[in-house]
């Protein structure tokens, strides 16, 4: 079993616990080299007649040649179980539980408390099979960045608000959150200032978790969709 990790700083694994995002995005990469040449780049074809993207993201050399078997593959496969990763100390594990890890080196295991791995603080190196919660992937697709729908800046995580303004005669306004986390916080430090819309919101929520500039470099992306199984 794969994991996936999502943002802990701006709220992101708790929305997916919550059931309040059902859709990640993940810029495409390539490597810098394959089969032993280097890569310039890669490739999207669109049909023409719909503009839908056919097949995945093809990669090339320096004269824009596209290699035999150079496709490059979406990390997740529709219909795959994947864990959502969490330190060992947020997943609820005793710091005295037994835990096994595995030795590459020696083809074998360790025994060791939680509170002694690195996984009981970083969840880069927690085992996936021990995750208390996985979700199931529904759908991959590629597009790029900024072509996000209203309704896809949701799925990622987007919190839509109304306003009530007292007035005479009942008005509202409706703003946008990048995330839950960012809407209690702007509501403990007394500033409420949202978005207008939900792309606005969903940029820079982005550019919070990825490096600063990705939503401007509209790059391509996998778009994941996913529902929470337990």
């Amino acid at each position: 079993m794969k994991k996936i990790m999502f943002n802990d700083k701006y709220g992101l694994t708790q929305a997916v616990l919550d059931g309040r995002k059902t859709q990640t995005r993940r810029v495409i990469k390539c490597p810098r080299e394959f089969k032993g040449e280097w890569v310039a780049g890669f490739n999207i074809h669109i049909r023409q007649s719909d503009k839908k993207v056919v097949g995945w993201p093809c990669m090339y050399d320096a004269d824009e040649r596209e290699f035999d078997g150079g496709e490059i593959l979406p990390r997740y496969k529709v219909g795959e179980i994947v864990a959502v990763a969490q330190s060992y100390k947020n997943a609820g594990f005793r710091p005295d539980k037994v835990l096994y890890r595995s030795i590459p080196e020696i083809d074998g295991y360790v025994k060791e408390t939680a509170c002694c791995q690195k996984g009981w603080n970083n969840k880069m190196f927690v085992a996936p099979n021990l995750m208390p919660h996985q979700i199931r992937i529904t759908n991959v697709r590629i597009q790029r960045l900024q072509d996000i729908s209203d309704e896809d800046c949701l799925a990622e995580g987007v919190v839509k608000i109304v306003h009530s303004i007292p007035t005479k005669a009942p008005q509202y306004i409706t703003g946008y959150y990048p995330s839950m986390s960012l809407k209690e916080a702007a509501g403990k430090l007394g500033w409420g200032r949202a978005y207008s819309t939900p792309q606005y919101a969903y940029a820079d929520l982005i550019d919070k978790v990825s490096d600063e500039g990705t939503w401007e470099s509209n790059p391509w992306v996998w778009v994941y969709e996913f529902e929470l199984m337990k």
